[in-house]
């Protein structure tokens, strides 16, 4: 931790994506305390209004406030992403622990199986998934996790096989260390940063993946206030009410634009993490 701490001190882009990380965490948290109105309610008499007192961002086609719609929307994303993201490490750690630890025709089933996922793009598959599903977010969420877990599967499998060659788990062999001891120990303990650093990276990924898909019609569904929502109900007024869609995008924008450089800051100073990397998506 105090590793991440000097990081962020040092980097001023870390900083910065930590300060917009913050800012949307706590709009999220308090979001029934800063929406001016429910974000739900219908008001037909007042819809397509401009900004005002009431209404500081003006309302859609509905008559809801645009305000209070994207700070639950705010909510709604960050809740999305981060389920996906636990969902999606709590299948690809100990499918890569396992892996690059054990080795030998475990290691080459599981990689073969992953080669043979990873031949589908992400995306098409996800798609295919939540289709098959239905339309819904929690079949979208599924589709995500059930997909996405291979990339960082590989990846850590990569970091396990650097560090498995380490002198201190030779050492601690010799020891009479148990495996499960020294895969707890010793390799999870060693590989946690550059898990925590990918994670917050992929956070921005799944946060725009999960909107894009929301905008098609197969994520959330009318009436829950999501950004990608918003985009999809707001394309026909693109030309009349423009900012209906301006403020979505922007609220998207900034999401993931502080999660990578909040990722981006606290990769730097561990440069062989690049390389573990690199060498994961060649393996």
């Amino acid at each position: 931790m105090v590793i991440f701490r000097i990081s962020l001190f040092k980097n001023k882009g870390a900083r910065l994506g930590a300060g917009i990380v913050l800012l949307f965490i706590s709009v999220g948290l308090f979001a029934p305390w800063l929406s001016p109105s429910d974000p739900l309610q219908i008001h037909m008499e007042h819809k397509l209004a401009i900004p005002s007192w009431q209404y500081p961002l003006g309302t859609d086609h509905l008559g809801r406030c645009v305000l209070s719609r994207l700070i639950y929307g705010t909510r709604t994303s960050l809740n999305d992403s981060f389920m996906v993201l636990i969902v999606v490490f709590a299948i690809s750690i100990p499918v890569g622990l396992l892996a690059g630890y054990a080795g030998g025709k475990i290691d080459h089933l599981i990689m073969r199986i992953i080669d043979i996922l990873l031949a589908f793009p992400s995306l098409i598959l996800s798609l295919a998934i939540t289709v098959m599903l239905g339309p819904s977010m929690k079949n979208l969420l599924i589709a995500f996790a059930a997909v996405w877990w291979t990339g960082y599967a590989r990846v850590i499998r990569s970091m396990v096989l650097q560090i498995k060659e380490s002198e201190y788990i030779t050492a601690a062999k010799a020891l009479g260390t148990s495996n499960l001891q020294i895969i707890f120990r010793h390799i999870l303990l060693n590989a946690a940063r550059p898990i925590l650093v990918l994670a917050s990276m992929e956070v921005g990924t799944i946060m725009l993946s999960i909107a894009g898909l929301s905008f098609l019609g197969l994520g959330a569904q009318p009436p829950t206030p999501e950004w990608g929502v918003m985009l999809n109900d707001s394309r026909a007024y693109i030309q009349t009410e423009p900012r209906l869609m301006l403020f979505p995008g922007m609220m998207i924008m900034l999401a993931v634009l502080g999660f990578n450089l909040l990722g981006e800051g606290l990769r730097q100073p561990e440069r062989a993490f690049n390389s573990v990397v690199k060498w994961g998506a060649r393996i």
